[in-house]
C-alpha cells in the first residue's frame, strides 16, 4: 500500500473541506430561495373622512377692546373699578379733580358776563349814533366807529360763550364713563396720581366686551392665503388646555400684509364661543383650518397612489402565477384557460388632473386601475370613481424572505404609469407566488 505524502495529505483534507463548504453554500441558498416569498401590503378601500387643512398659529383677543383716557390734566380723585370689574356702559369708572377746572368755568363766565356788559353798551351808543347820523347832526366817522364797536363787542359775547362752553366741556372730562358694556382688563393709573394729557391721551382703563365671544388674530403665510375663505371651520388648541379643541369659523380676511425676515404674512380673524371663559385674552392658538372636508365617502392613503412597482419584479410575479395555472391545468384539463391572469397593458396612458392609478389586488392577480380622485387630503384621498367599498388596493409589493424587502420594490413619490415598459431589473428574481 503506497503511502501518501503528508504535503499530500494537506492538500486532500483541504480538497475536502472545500467541498463541504460548496455542499452547505448551496443547501443555505436552496433553503434561502425556498423560504422567499412575494410580499404585499395593502388596503382596504373604506368610507371615511379626508380633509385638507393648514396650520398656523395665532393669538386670542377680544372682539372690542376699548383704551379709556382722558383729554384733561389733573389729579386721579376716585377710582370706581378695579381690575376684572364688570361694567355697563356709561357707568361712572373715575373721577379727577374737579377744583381747577371749575375755576375755569368761573372765569369764562366772568369773561361772559363782561363781554355782554360791553355789548349792551356798544349796542345803545349804536342806536344813538344812528339818529343822529340821520338827521346829519353827527360825522361820518363817528357813525362807522359806533358800527365797529357795536359789532365787536358782539363778536366778544360770542367768543365767551365759546370760552365757557369749553371749560364746561373739560369739566365733564373730568368724569370717566365706561364707553362699552365688558370687563376692565387693565388699570393703569391709582387714587391720587397726576396725569398729564398733552399730545397723547393718558390711558386710565383697558376695557373689553364680553369675553364669551372673541376671535383669533392668525398669521397666514401668503403661500396658503389663497385657500383661505369665511366661513371655513377652524380647529385650535391653547397651551392651558393642551387635550381641548377649541372650534371658531374664519370671519374677516385683512388685506394689510405683514412682513417679518422678508416672510409676507396676512392676518385672518376668526370668531370664536368662549362659553365657559376658559379662553383668555393674549393666549397663543395653534391653528388648524379645514380648507376642504368630506365625511362618509370612500377613501384610500395617499401612498397606494404613489406605488408603482418595479416592472421586473411584476413580470416574474406574472410568469409564476402563469406557471402555476399551466401546472394545475395540465392535472385537471377541464379547467383549461380559467382564471389566467390579465398582463397590465403596455404603453402610455394620459391621465387627467384629477386621475390616478392604484393596482387592484383579486386573489393572486393584481392588475392597475385608473380612480378619479376628489379631495387629496393631508393622508387620505377621496375616490369618486373607479373602486368600490371592500376593495382591495396595492401599497408595497416586494420579493423577499419573511416579508423583508430585497429592494426590488420601487415606491416613487411621483406618480408614473404603469403602463409604460421599463427595462428588466436583472437584479430581481422569481419565486413561488404568495
Amino acid at each position: 500500500m503506497k503511502k501518501i505524502k503528508p504535503q499530500g495529505r494537506k492538500l486532500l483534507l483541504s480538497f475536502i473541506g472545500l467541498l463541504i463548504i460548496v455542499a452547505a453554500a448551496f443547501i443555505y441558498i436552496s433553503w434561502i430561495e425556498i423560504d422567499k416569498e412575494y410580499v404585499f401590503e395593502t388596503e382596504t378601500v373604506k368610507k371615511g373622512s379626508v380633509s385638507n387643512t393648514i396650520t398656523a398659529t395665532g393669538t386670542l383677543e377680544a372682539t372690542t377692546t376699548v383704551t379709556v383716557g382722558t383729554q384733561v390734566s389733573g389729579v386721579i380723585e376716585k377710582l370706581y373699578v378695579d381690575f376684572n370689574a364688570i361694567v355697563k356702559k356709561g357707568q361712572l369708572i373715575a373721577e379727577l379733580d374737579k377744583s381747577t377746572l371749575q375755576s375755569s368755568i368761573e372765569n369764562a363766565q366772568a369773561d361772559l358776563d363782561n363781554a355782554e356788559a360791553e355789548y349792551d353798551y356798544q349796542k345803545a351808543n349804536y342806536e344813538r349814533v344812528k339818529g343822529l347820523y340821520e338827521k346829519e347832526f353827527v360825522a361820518q366817522s363817528d357813525y362807522d366807529l359806533a358800527i365797529y364797536s357795536y359789532k365787536k363787542s358782539k363778536a366778544s359775547v360770542k367768543s365767551a360763550k365759546a370760552n365757557l362752553d369749553r371749560a364746561a366741556r373739560n369739566l365733564s372730562y373730568a368724569t370717566i364713563y365706561s364707553p362699552i358694556d365688558g370687563i376692565v382688563l387693565n388699570r393703569a393709573v391709582d387714587e391720587g396720581q397726576t396725569v398729564a394729557s398733552s399730545m397723547n391721551t393718558p390711558e386710565l382703563f383697558t376695557i373689553t366686551n364680553d369675553l364669551k365671544e372673541m376671535q383669533v388674530e392668525a398669521d397666514i403665510d401668503e403661500a396658503d392665503i389663497g385657500m383661505i375663505e369665511e366661513q371655513q371651520r377652524v380647529e385650535f388648541t391653547v397651551d392651558a388646555f393642551p387635550d381641548l379643541n377649541f372650534e371658531g369659523e374664519v370671519s374677516e380676511i385683512r388685506l394689510q400684509p405683514n412682513e417679518s425676515s422678508n416672510v409676507i404674512t396676512y392676518i385672518v380673524i376668526i370668531s370664536v364661543k368662549n362659553p365657559d371663559l376658559k379662553l383668555k385674552p393674549g393666549m397663543t392658538a395653534s391653528i388648524t383650518t379645514f380648507v376642504e372636508e368630506a365625511n362618509e365617502v370612500l377613501v384610500i392613503p395617499g401612498k397606494a397612489t404613489r406605488f408603482n412597482p418595479d416592472s421586473q419584479l411584476l413580470e416574474n410575479y406574472m410568469n409564476s402565477i402563469t406557471s402555476n395555472q399551466e401546472n394545475a391545468e395540465n392535472k385537471n384539463p377541464r379547467n383549461m384557460g380559467e382564471g389566467r391572469p390579465e398582463r397590465p397593458p403596455g404603453g402610455r396612458q394620459e391621465l387627467g388632473e384629477t386621475q390616478k392609478v392604484v393596482w387592484l389586488k383579486d386573489g393572486d392577480h393584481i392588475r392597475p386601475v385608473v380612480i378619479e380622485i376628489g379631495i387629496d387630503g393631508d393622508s387620505n384621498i377621496e375616490i369618486i370613481s373607479g373602486l368600490q367599498e371592500g376593495n382591495i388596493i396595492v401599497t408595497s409589493f416586494a420579493y423577499g424572505e419573511d416579508g423583508n424587502t430585497n429592494g426590488t420594490s420601487k415606491k416613487n413619490d411621483d406618480q408614473k404609469s404603469p403602463f409604460v415598459q421599463e427595462r428588466p431589473n436583472r437584479k430581481s428574481g422569481g419565486g413561488p407566488p404568495r
